[in-house]
């Protein structure tokens, strides 16, 4: 290259070049044809995907039912009021276990007090009256006693005795009275099955229309559950008949409750 020309090393020089640029271009061709997907935006593989839903339910007859009640009682001090609502407690315990009802069943889900406040005037101070009126004495509000007040819960296994023990618990003093609540203890066996039968349901689906898409599924790419539980059903329970002499039912319909599922499963395609 020394005894070259300075034309001839002009023409080395662009010949060179051109081959730099021709194994340039086919390096990129090479990496293009190996990643098709592959740009600006980063590897993005699209795949053909089909979701299908399916629905499933079972039903079953509750097996437990929640009772729930209020003592509340208004005294003087605070001491008072709370041993008021302490002796109707302790009557509707004793009530509950003579019933067969477990001590671990019996809840307190909420027991407070609180003080009652009445406005009093000073009727030794007049206000002058106008053509239109006369405006009131001024005053202020003062305590007159207290309120104390305790909540239970009541998990009744029997549920068959569910109407003698609302009524039991109706003429022993409580303020208030709900329930019944009617529910299944263990409702996860439940869930498992409504859940397969989605799953069936759903798979069901996706083979037929595959069929007739004339097309093959794939492997599964994503699994959803939307759990459906219908809110628990209540029995409407009035303070008034159970205090009269009108016994209460000595049994309550239950009815069945519906555990449900749905599901939504995608699948590749072929």
């Amino acid at each position: 290259m020394l005894n070259m020309t300075p034309e001839q090393k002009v023409k080395l020089y662009k010949g060179l070049k051109i081959a730099l640029i021709v194994f340039l271009v086919l390096v990129a061709a090479k990496f293009l044809i190996r990643f098709p997907h592959y740009g600006y935006n980063g590897y993005d593989k699209q795949e053909n995907t089909i979701t299908f839903s399916g629905h499933g339910e079972v039903t079953a007859v509750p097996d437990i039912a929640n009772v729930y009640f209020t003592i509340s009682k208004d005294a003087k001090t605070v001491k008072e009021a709370q041993a008021l609502v302490a002796g109707i407690e302790k009557s509707s315990l004793d009530f509950l276990k003579t019933n067969n009802v477990l001590e671990k069943d019996i809840k307190t889900s909420n027991a407070s007090f609180y003080p009652k406040y009445e406005y009093k005037y000073d009727t030794k101070i007049m206000m002058p009256c106008n053509q239109y009126s006369c405006p009131p004495s001024p005053g202020n509000s003062v305590i007159t006693g207290y309120t104390a007040s305790e909540s239970i819960t009541v998990k009744v296994r029997n549920t068959d005795d569910v109407g003698k023990i609302m009524q039991g618990l109706g003429t022993l003093g409580v303020s208030d009275l709900s329930g019944p609540n009617f529910s299944i203890d263990n409702e996860d066996t439940l869930k498992t099955a409504a859940r397969k039968k989605a799953i069936d349901d759903a798979k069901a689906k996706a083979e037929v229309l595959a069929k007739d898409l004339g097309v093959r599924l794939g492997k599964i790419t994503s699994f959803s559950e939307n759990g459906n539980y219908p809110m628990p059903m209540y029995a409407k329970a009035m303070m008034e008949d159970s205090v009269s002499s009108a016994p209460a039912p000595a049994e309550i319909p239950k009815g069945e409750n519906t555990i449900s599922s749905d599901v939504s499963i995608t699948y590749e395609i072929r």
